[in-house]
């Protein structure tokens, strides 16, 4: 009788393994990336780490790695006397180092989805390679879509493959449109939070310190997305990801800023009613919605009370103030390669304020005057992409 209970047992593991999601985590020491975890932690019965991989926090990829187990890991560089290497070859597991690990981990095909945090141009290959193969994507990295939308959205549509957005506007807009008619929309409404400068005086802006620029005043996030929230950069290439992601243009989407962050992102339908997603300022919310797609997983992150909260706010873009956003917003109307070129620019000259080499005023117009040197009217290639970033890296020092 024993021996039944404990071959039932073993069965019924087995079988619950079998269920679970297997996931491949790109960028998992990053900000998103260890938020993916932090809800993978909370459903052990769904969810299988497979494949993780970093640009280079050793330290914490180590204690990801014996927490959860994968069977692959990739980092870019590793020091030669890390513990990470004789753990890895203790215990059977794939240790991949070299520059852009992640494209060469990102070929394998035996996963049921891939969670893309990568942040910058570096995440371009792995999405390619993920869609290429038919896996499920979650993507957090916006700059696929910047950089290669042209390249991603149509083999994403060959495959009819599922393209899950991690982004908190963007899960509020394809959730709103899940299930409607396409011919039914007329307009998305893009919020933003104004980031931590909505109020702050123009004259100032030259005294803006990089710690005064990471500090948004509703959400947790990395350091190149908080630079990039300040600016209002990263608006503006959440509206070039909206345009791939929903199939629409420029004149479809109006940018509106709410300083609160719990109206994520509206749609207005042709009969003039709209959809609103709403929800706390919260990113596991949406990487957990775009990992259990289509299905919902309970969760305890925290709810809204609308006693509390009081009001909402709604404000237009200020282009003074976001510079960034307006010249974005040009270069969409001018097409070719000039967005790709601004995106790319963008992850070095964020770089260099982060380290103090230029002022946050800087920042604008020096990806102006790269643009002006790269430009032309060309729809890329992937080789071409990636020649270019080299480019403009060099040209940027």
């Amino acid at each position: 009788m024993r021996l039944l209970i404990l071959l039932k047992k073993v069965i019924e593991e087995l079988f619950n393994q079998f269920l679970m999601k297997r996931i491949s985590i790109f960028g998992s020491t990053g900000s998103v990336g260890t938020q993916t975890l932090s809800v993978i932690n909370q459903n052990k019965d769904q969810f299988k780490v497979v494949c993780l991989s970093c640009n280079h926090n050793a330290d914490l990829l180590f204690e990801q790695v014996q927490q959860f187990m994968p069977q692959k890991i990739a980092i870019n560089t590793l020091n030669s006397h890390h513990p990470l290497k004789d753990f890895c070859k203790k215990h059977n597991i794939e240790l991949i180092i070299g520059e852009n690990s992640s494209t060469i981990v990102s070929q394998y095909q035996d996963i049921d989805l891939v969670v893309n945090a990568i942040v910058g141009t570096d995440g371009l290959v792995p999405t390619l390679n993920t869609v290429h193969n038919n896996i499920e994507l979650a993507l957090s990295n916006k700059e696929s879509l910047v950089l290669g939308g042209h390249l991603i959205m149509p083999k994403v549509k060959e495959n009819s493959a599922n393209l899950i957005p991690v982004d908190s506007e963007h899960s509020a807009i394809f959730q709103c449109l899940y299930g409607e008619e396409k011919n039914t929309l007329k307009k998305i409404i893009l919020t933003g939070s104004g980031g931590p400068f909505l109020k702050r005086d123009l004259d100032t802006f030259n005294s803006i310190k990089p710690e005064e620029a990471l500090k948004h005043p509703n959400w947790d996030m990395g350091k190149k997305i908080s630079i990039d929230s300040a600016t209002m950069m990263n608006k503006g290439l959440e509206l070039v990801e909206a345009m791939w992601l929903f199939d629409v243009g420029i004149k479809d989407i109006e940018i509106v800023i709410h300083p609160e962050s719990i109206i994520h992102s509206m749609v207005q339908f042709v009969d003039d009613s709209y959809k609103a997603h709403l929800g706390i300022p919260d990113m596991k919310i949406p990487i957990q919605y775009a990992m259990s797609f289509p299905g919902r997983i309970n969760s305890d992150y925290g709810s809204l009370n609308f006693a509390d909260i009081g009001q909402f706010t709604f404000l237009k873009p200020d282009y003074a103030r976001y510079p960034a956003l307006a010249l974005l917003i040009e270069l969409i109307d001018k097409g070719g390669n000039r967005v790709p070129v601004m995106s790319m620019a963008n992850d070095y000259i964020v770089n260099q304020f982060l380290n103090q080499k230029i002022l946050f005023t800087d920042i604008v117009s020096l990806l102006e005057k790269t643009v002006n040197e790269f430009q032309d009217n060309s729809n890329p290639s992937v080789e071409d992409l990636l020649t270019l970033n080299q480019q403009i890296k060099l040209y940027l020092g």
